[in-house]
């Protein structure tokens, strides 16, 4: 039996989402993850945090009401699969899913910074992407552009999902087994959502924002803020750069 609300905001307390959500509250987390990679807006969402967070909570409180490891399989599963779905985004679309007009949800400089990754780690970009915010939602898309081999891109897609999804939900799920830690989740579990949830809200207003401001700004200054048919091919990757080895100590050579 749910026990009554006794956090200092009812709505955040774990007992209150569990009678009202349900299995739901997994399903908004999954699509979140799924979304970061899946959608090109999904950069907005917080990935990172929610992953550590959702395991902590699945310790502390069964907050989904199913165990650890449904939680993280099902994570890491949307996880993959919005890698999936924006390859197949970009690989149908091709250089046209580039072609926009600068705003708060584009950025040409995004797919640049997306582009200077692969052109160092080569392939394994689709998996290191995914611990790189912004990164990890345009990788996909311009792996699937530049037309990187589907198998090799699914394998790398795998990896990366587990690692990320399931690897980082169970990182939260065993940092409640330290003591002070988890008593001080279960403590104080409202303030910990309310700093998650507002927190992440403030930081991706502000990237939306910012970026919408300088958007704004480069037009008025008459500077070119659409990407064309030209540019937009100018973005695309040459297949050799997914056959790469990595450059890790950033010299230049590979």
């Amino acid at each position: 039996m749910l026990h009554a609300p006794t956090a200092l905001i009812p709505w955040l307390d774990p007992a209150t989402i569990i009678g009202t959500a349900g299995p739901w509250a997994l399903l908004v987390v999954c699509f979140i993850i799924f979304a970061e990679t899946g959608l090109l807006v999904g950069f907005l969402l917080p990935g990172d945090t929610l992953l550590i967070i959702a395991g902590l909570l699945t310790h502390t409180s069964n907050v989904f009401g199913v165990n650890i490891w449904v939680v993280s399989l099902l994570i890491a599963l949307s996880a993959f699969v919005g890698g999936e779905v924006g390859y197949l985004i970009g690989h149908k679309g091709g250089p046209a899913v580039f072609e926009r007009k600068e705003s708060g949800l584009f950025s040409k400089k995004n797919v640049e910074r997306t582009n200077a990754f692969f052109e160092r780690f080569g392939g394994l970009t689709v998996i290191l992407a995914r611990f790189v915010p912004i990164v990890r939602t345009f990788a996909p898309v311009a792996a699937g552009v530049g037309h990187m081999p589907w198998r090799r891109y699914s394998l790398y897609n795998f990896i990366g999902a587990m690692i990320w999804g399931f690897g980082l939900t169970m990182v939260g799920y065993l940092i409640a087994y330290i003591p002070w830690v988890r008593d001080l989740v279960v403590e104080y579990i409202d303030v910990i959502l309310l700093i998650a949830v507002g927190g992440t809200a403030l930081v991706t207003l502000w990237h939306y924002f910012s970026e919408r401001h300088k958007a704004k700004k480069a037009a008025a200054a008459g500077e070119d803020v659409v990407t064309d048919a030209e540019e937009a091919q100018e973005l695309v990757l040459d297949a050799d750069v997914f056959d790469r080895s990595p450059d890790l100590d950033g010299d230049g050579k590979h």
